[in-house]
Formats: structure tokens, sequence, C-alpha cells
């Protein structure tokens, strides 16, 4: 079972996702810190944590043995989201399952994608488990 702290610095309600689920399945035993963040907070960890000087709309980061961060920016899922062919609320989850795996030390690749895809599939109902999901800069 994993552990999850959820906090929102934005002015907008989180959607609705089974976050802790999606981490037991993802990284059963973990500590999970996941953060909602504005845009301006969100380019700011960027620069600081990996150097990359725009708004990304996931990141992650380990913060300990088997304990690590997610942070969001809705912003700029909510702009993504059409692209993904996902309603915005799976989306925001398809990131937050995105960062899971980048935790567990995914790479960036069509394994990765199936098996977001997979996890994805085991928590909502009707999301397509094939197709590609990889057009987004974090």
């Amino acid at each position: 079972m994993s552990t999850l702290d959820t906090r929102n610095f934005t002015k907008t309600r989180p959607p609705r996702f089974p976050y802790a689920q999606a981490a037991s399945l993802v990284l059963p035993g973990w500590d999970i810190s996941l953060v909602f963040a504005g845009t301006d907070r969100a380019k700011h960890l960027n620069e600081k944590l990996r150097g990359k000087d725009y708004v990304p709309n996931v990141l992650s980061y380990q913060s300990g043995h088997k304990s690590g961060e997610i942070i969001i920016c809705p912003a700029v899922a909510k702009k993504q989201a059409p692209d993904y062919d996902m309603p915005y609320s799976v989306f925001v989850g398809y990131l937050f399952i995105h960062g899971l795996m980048h935790l567990a030390g995914g790479r960036h690749g069509t394994t990765m994608e199936s098996q977001e895809r997979a996890v994805l599939a085991r928590l909502i109902d009707n999301i397509p488990t094939h197709g590609t999901t990889h057009r987004n800069r974090h």
C-alpha cells in the first residue's frame, strides 16, 4: 500500500481520479506527494529541477528511498487533453501515472506508453489501450 499526500496550489479544484489506487498499482509501498501547481510555480520548478525554461505538464522526482513527488500543472493539462483524445480529468490521471512510471525508472518509449495505458485502463472504463501518447514536453 502506498501513501499519497495531495496539495493544491491552484485556484481550481483538481479533477477526481483514483490517484492513491494508481500509486499503489505502479509503486506499492512508496510515499508519494502529488502537487497541483500553477504555471509560474511549475515553470520555476522545471527550471530549478531540470534546467528547462518552459511550463511542463508534469514533473516527477525521487525525494528519498521509496518516496517521490509529482507536480502537475492543470492549466497545461487542460490545454493538452484534446490533443491526446482524453477528457481533462482522465488526462490529469494519465499524467500522474506518467510521473509514477518515471519514478519507477521508466523512460519514454512504446513500452512505457503501453504500461501507462494499461494502468489507466485498469482504473478507468473505456480508455483505449493502444495508440501513442508521447506528445508531451515535460
